[in-house]
């Protein structure tokens, strides 16, 4: 293998976006790859910003330094990603590639194809997607079966937590490369456009953002947070992906609190503001892979209160709280405390950043990845 690779990257929506988790670490490595002298092309989907046309970026043919390319998607829920993958699959099997990376599970299902013509295949796994809440029999059969070609057919696969490296171990005998995500510190912003646009102030809100799909646990959220003698406002920021009806549940849960708000998908200035000022960030989630958002809030410097899952213990180890995953007492009852503790809440804050910046960086990813690739 030469010493410059040509690499190609598919199973993300579309990059540049922030339409999930995905999208930023694909971003992240390719851009990397591309400033080190690397040849890397993305196949980005076809249509709209999952959160709405109105958040549609610019098409563009090349990223800080990447190839984008797009292929063909049919436009309907549950076909999006099973073709556009199909469709990239394709053209990185013809391509004249040295490393095919496929991103996620479901896309997986066709990692024998460009290994068939002598690419060196890599699967990210960001989660075990079969298990998540929004997916029907089919879907979750089809992503299942992506997992076990990847275990399978793939070269390597590189997962996010010591959790599911343990899981392909148990359930394949399968060994898999832990690589966790990283962070960059980011620029701490004043609260100018969520005070003109929502009212906002710093410290007088608990943030919650992400995409809004059952495996978060938002519901838990609003439950808790309903029982909370406070006057900081529940932020929910995010959109959905494939759950409009997960999202009307959640409104109707809400309804009748004032306190509570939906900002719908956000990003840029108001995304920056919005972890630069919240008192508390929460993330209740059943599910994770590796929580970019949860790595980003404490980038932030938050305070930051998640469920007990071992995906978001892994992240902020003992710099966060944690509640018992689906206990929404528990949850009320550290809510309760965080509000009526100012002092605790400032402990964990001034720690936050420090720490997380220190333990996960988005170069050392990348040098880490071409090592795998090589």
């Amino acid at each position: 293998m030469s010493d410059k690779l040509k690499i190609a990257m598919f199973g993300h929506k579309r990059i540049p976006s922030r339409e999930g988790g995905v999208e930023i670490v694909v971003a992240e490595l390719a851009t990397g790859m591309a400033a080190r002298g690397h040849s890397v092309v993305c196949y980005n989907r076809r249509g709209h910003n999952v959160a709405g046309a109105e958040f549609d970026g610019e098409r563009l043919s090349e990223y800080r330094g990447v190839a984008l390319k797009e292929v063909l998607t049919l436009d309907a829920k549950g076909l999006a990603a099973v073709s556009s993958s199909f469709f990239a699959s394709l053209r990185a099997a013809f391509g004249g590639y040295d490393v095919v990376h496929i991103h996620a599970e479901g896309p997986a299902f066709l990692c024998a194809l460009p290994k068939l013509f002598g690419k060196k295949v890599i699967v990210t796994v960001h989660g075990l997607d079969h298990q998540r809440a929004k997916w029907g029999r089919f879907a979750s059969a089809y992503i299942l079966a992506g997992e076990k070609n990847a275990v399978r057919f793939a070269d390597s696969i590189i997962v996010l937590s010591e959790g599911v490296q343990r899981y392909f171990k148990e359930k394949y005998g399968r060994d898999t490369v832990y690589i966790p995500n990283g962070v960059r510190a980011p620029e701490i912003l004043a609260p100018r456009l969520i005070r003109e646009k929502y009212g906002l102030e710093k410290d007088g809100y608990i943030l919650y953002l992400g995409r809004l799909v059952p495996e978060k646990g938002i519901h838990y959220l609003i439950e808790a947070y309903g029982k909370v003698n406070t006057d900081k406002r529940l932020v929910i920021a995010g959109g959905g992906s494939d759950t409009d009806s997960y999202a009307a549940e959640l409104r109707s849960l809400a309804a009748g609190d004032e306190r509570i708000l939906f900002t719908g998908f956000v990003q840029g200035q108001l995304l920056g503001e919005l972890y630069s000022n919240a008192y508390i960030y929460t993330l209740p989630s059943d599910l994770e892979g590796m929580p970019l958002s949860l790595l980003e809030a404490m980038s932030y410097g938050n305070c930051c209160l998640t469920s007990d899952i071992a995906e978001c213990a892994e992240v902020t180890g003992e710099k966060a709280l944690q509640f018992r995953k689906g206990d929404t007492e528990e949850l009320r009852a550290m809510l309760q405390r965080l509000c009526d503790d100012p002092a605790q809440v400032e402990g964990y804050k001034r720690d936050a950043a420090g720490y997380i910046c220190g333990k996960f960086n988005w170069d050392d990813v990348v040098e880490r990845t071409l090592e795998l690739y090589r």
